[in-house]
């Protein structure tokens, strides 16, 4: 019988009864939800649930008629909604905690090269999702709300719900951050030899079409918020393209390696 080198299994010896890895699954999940729940204690305190809702609302404020603010039609609308933008905010500031905590679950079981693909995949979706976030509320609510308030009619006094107004933000932030996830997308399909290189490239004339669609249907009806969001998509898949090769290069399986290495 031949004996097997740590070189030639990876994960020799790491093997953990089915029983251990659901006590380690709780009690990383349970760190995650303490991770969230501090946060959420911290933005309670500072800046506190209304200051944040405001934060939210400036980008929309700023472009209402003078002396109009937004309405709650709710009686619980008050309290609630920033209850809602608290938990949403403590969750994306414990974000990279419970990131860490879900790699440091999955690590184990992986192979060398392939902690080098999930690892800077977690990482750099993340960055992703918020950049893409951070450029709908600092760009193109400015755009959005200035073409509405412009568009309307002078007889009608804007006063947008607040619970409106929250589900607009998300429906947006979710569109722009899961559009900006394009180099993860391209990058796992190439990875996964799903579909080629070539292909992908190949592919650029239809997503172009495609990524507008997306924007027209996702967006508002303003040529300026469908730009903003069409465009980055097309730039992101040349990004997700040229990361794909460098990833392809660099996270081989070492039998690949080796059998690319013997035909040469």
């Amino acid at each position: 019988m031949s004996e097997t080198t740590p070189k030639d299994d990876e994960l020799a010896g790491t093997e953990q009864p089915f029983v251990q890895h659901l006590m380690e699954l709780r009690d990383r999940l349970v760190k995650a939800m303490i991770a969230i729940g501090v946060a959420a204690a911290l933005l309670f305190f500072f800046p506190g649930p209304g200051e944040l809702y405001d934060f939210l609302a400036a980008p929309l404020v700023a472009h209402l008629p003078k002396g109009a603010t937004l309405i709650a039609t709710s009686v619980i609308s008050p309290f609630m909604v920033p209850l809602k933008i608290l938990l949403m905010s403590a969750f994306l500031l414990a974000l990279p905690f419970v990131l860490w905590q879900l790699w440091a679950f999955i690590a184990p079981g992986l192979y060398s090269h392939e902690k080098k693909l999930v690892l800077p995949l977690v990482v750099s979706s993340t960055v992703l999702f918020f950049i893409g976030v951070a450029f709908c509320y600092f760009f193109v609510f400015g755009q959005v709300f200035s073409f509405i308030q412009g568009f309307a009619p002078k007889s009608i006094t804007a006063a947008p719900d607040i619970e409106a107004y929250l589900s607009f933000v998300l429906t947006m932030f979710m569109a722009f951050g899961l559009s900006f996830e394009v180099p993860i997308a391209v990058v796992v399909l190439a990875r996964m030899n799903i579909v080629s290189v070539e292909k992908l490239k190949n592919f650029r004339g239809y997503f172009i079409v495609i990524a507008f669609v997306i924007a027209a249907v996702v967006t508002p009806p303003d040529v300026v918020s469908q730009l903003a969001l069409a465009i980055p998509m097309c730039l992101l898949y040349e990004v997700g393209i040229w990361a794909a090769q460098i990833f392809i290069k660099h996270t081989k399986a070492p039998e690949d390696t080796e059998e690319a290495a013997s035909s040469s």
